[in-house]
């Protein structure tokens, strides 16, 4: 069997396709390009290496937070059940800097209804100056 018909399938099927089951490389290269001085160089082995860690520590969360979800018979995973499975993972340092970086995004994504619904958010007129508050 070729290496492509090995990576034929699907979830249910057994097998996954690489390009299904890793975050895509220029996403990763450009976030990893960032965190470098502008003249820095990055190897395609350590761009592939990052891709393929990112993606399993992401599977490895997911899977952790989706199981807690089949417990409470929940079908949705959202952003606390993930900082739960971070928790109980080992990776508590993360948690509290993720719960800032989740309140915020909820507001903003509130805020964001809001102006689409006629700006009012939990029943109060948002002002112009108040969207610059949440970037948008």
């Amino acid at each position: 069997m070729s290496g492509a018909d090995a990576d034929d399938g699907d979830e249910r099927g057994g097998s996954v396709r690489e390009q299904d089951r890793f975050l895509p490389i220029a996403n990763i290269s450009r976030i990893m390009k960032k965190a470098l001085p502008p003249n820095a160089k990055i190897a395609k082995d350590a761009k592939e290496t990052v891709q393929e860690c990112v993606s399993e520590f992401i599977s490895f969360i997911t899977s952790e937070a989706s199981d807690k979800c089949q417990r409470e018979k929940r079908k949705t995973i959202n952003g606390d059940d993930l900082l739960w499975a971070m928790s109980t993972l080992g990776f508590e340092e993360y948690v509290e800097p993720l719960k800032v970086y989740l309140a915020k995004f909820r507001e903003a994504e509130k805020a964001t209804l809001a102006k689409q619904a006629g700006g009012t958010v939990d029943g109060k007129k948002i002002e112009k100056d108040d969207y610059a508050q949440f970037g948008i």
